[in-house]
């Protein structure tokens, strides 16, 4: 494991973060969201943390790694979650038809960016629209669960699926990266340790 990889893993973590507080609170960290959106988009950054804007982009996720591999605050629906989003990734490397028309509709997307801004209801929208059209056919599907009144609400459905293709997109870096499901079995206190150093580096950076 590498900070690069702890990275893109903290940007998976991330998006199911944000899907399992939009489905259970109907709300969600509003800068992580908007990190985690703009990580769709950015297909060419130099660096891994680039993709999120700066480390700054994905301290939710690194905050969610951290619980994770600490047997006392994991949270056991995040963690199926985020298993499931990098086995699901692996079926859509598998789809090449699927990853053609993925590409195409973040293009697409791309240009509603442009117009109204990467956190307007119509880009959540259009990228809800988007997951629901292509991985959402794939096995495995990742299962939310929440408070069924925030699940009815098809504004807030849209976030939760928008957070979910901002979470398979960090699968794909993570695993371009060399990241490994057996990592997660065996690497998951060096994991939380790099995970600490880049929240502390970040903190420090940004001074708060």
């Amino acid at each position: 494991m590498n900070e690069e990889r702890v990275l893109a893993l903290a940007g998976v973590f991330q998006g199911v973060a944000l899907a399992h507080q939009l489905a259970n609170e109907g709300r969600c960290d509003e800068v992580a969201y908007e990190a985690s959106l703009g990580s769709v988009f950015r297909i060419d950054s130099d660096t891994v943390a680039g993709v999120y804007g700066n480390v700054a982009g994905v301290r939710r996720g690194l905050r969610t790694l951290v619980n994770q591999f600490e047997e006392q605050t994991r949270d056991v629906a995040v963690m199926r979650m985020g298993v499931t989003v990098l086995r699901l990734e692996r079926s859509l490397s598998r789809n090449h038809a699927l990853l053609d028309r993925l590409h195409e509709g973040i293009v697409a997307a791309q240009r509603q960016v442009e117009h109204f801004g990467i956190t307007h209801p119509n880009v959540s929208a259009r990228l809800a629209e988007l997951y629901a059209t292509t991985l959402s056919t794939l096995k495995p599907r990742v299962m939310v669960t929440g408070n069924p009144s925030h699940l009815q609400q098809k504004a807030n459905v849209d976030r939760v699926r928008a957070s979910l293709l901002a979470a398979v997109r960090s699968a794909v870096l993570w695993h371009q990266l060399g990241g490994r499901q057996w990592h997660m079995l065996f690497q998951g206190k060096q994991t939380a340790m790099l995970a600490r150093g880049l929240l502390t580096g970040s903190t420090l950076d940004n001074g708060f």
